[in-house]
């Protein structure tokens, strides 16, 4: 493999992470399960679930999106990746928080185990585990502001 190509692999590989978390907390479920192989597994430890297969994440995200969480927030920071030709395993850092539906509030902080594999529409995650380091549940101080907008928002009204 020539150097070129191993960043060129590394560049998508990290995109492709960064692509996780923005669909997730835009709760984008369709663009979700794209990232992942057709037989891929994503495993929770902590809330006890594990999914087999792109259908079963897409309807498991929606689950924990829609039914768990009124709100998450998630920043994912590099960590590392190993190229094996049309393969590779990484870890990539992660501090999670936000609110459950129950009321209760979440603060983690957290390492993803994964598994990648070269398809032809680019890199996909073939595996990925969240292993939490640090958890933290008393009630948040803050929470959304009432009249948030994004830039989209924003952009529309200029």
């Amino acid at each position: 493999m020539s150097d070129l190509q191993a960043i060129a692999d590394r560049v998508e590989i990290e995109a492709l992470r960064g692509e996780f978390t923005d669909a997730g907390m835009l709760r984008d479920f369709d663009r979700f399960a794209s990232l992942f192989t057709q037989d891929a597994v994503w495993r929770i430890p902590v809330v006890d679930v594990e999914f087999v297969g792109r259908e079963e994440i897409r309807a498991g995200i929606e689950r924990l999106g829609e039914g768990l969480w009124d709100y998450l927030v998630q920043a994912t920071h590099p960590g590392t990746i190993q190229l094996e030709g049309d393969t590779a395993s990484g870890r990539a850092y992660v501090l999670s928080f936000g609110q459950m539906r129950d009321g209760s509030s979440h603060l983690n902080y957290s390492v993803y185990h994964d598994r990648y594999r070269r398809t032809p529409e680019g890199w996909k995650f073939s595996e990925r585990a969240d292993e939490i380091k640090y958890l933290d549940t008393p009630p948040l101080a803050g929470s959304p502001p009432e009249n948030a907008t994004t830039t989209d928002d924003t952009r529309r009204s200029a």
